[in-house]
């Protein structure tokens, strides 16, 4: 009986401990979202960000999809800049959640990288094959020289016209 006892014990001291073990891995505190544009890493100017926003708020306002786009100087606890990025819009909403006709870009100037995620409805008409294209074009070779806004807004002008 006191075997039992010990057994159950212990059995339920490590069931409790990997418990908490696995729930720190996976809190996170992600951002708020403040709006459109949600300017983490302060790399825009607010003139910048008010042309940004008003691109973003046309579109959804002709075709209901959510475009987000952030600027984020670190993953917190990830090991990946992608599941990071895909968690935080899964966190913010991105898109409705009937259509699932979200989309975001979210990059870092600290950590050098950039992701374009995509909504299940959305895959449907912009691909991440597209996206990465998208990337190679605009993202990368702007952000090497500073010009985080003109490869924003192109990479978002390219899937406007890509999802209308």
């Amino acid at each position: 009986m006191k075997i039992k006892a010990i057994f159950f014990f212990l059995f339920s001291l490590f069931s409790i401990s990997l418990s908490f073990s696995q729930q720190k891995e996976n809190i996170t505190q992600f951002p708020q979202i403040t709006g459109y544009i949600n300017d983490f890493e302060n790399i825009y100017t607010p003139e910048e960000i008010k042309e940004l926003t008003e691109i973003i708020s046309l579109f959804e306002k002709e075709t209901g999809n959510e475009i987000v786009v952030a600027t984020i100087d670190n993953i917190s606890n990830y090991d990946s800049f992608e599941k990071y990025t895909i968690d935080l819009s899964n966190y913010w909403g991105v898109g409705k959640p009937d259509k699932n006709n979200g989309l975001s870009i979210i990059l870092s100037k600290k950590l050098r990288l950039v992701r374009i995620n995509t909504g299940i409805g959305t895959e449907e008409v912009i691909s991440d094959d597209f996206c990465q294209q998208l990337i190679n074009k605009h993202a990368i070779p702007n952000y090497k020289e500073g010009n985080f806004f003109t490869g924003t807004k192109l990479m978002l002008l390219a899937i406007i016209e890509a999802w209308r």
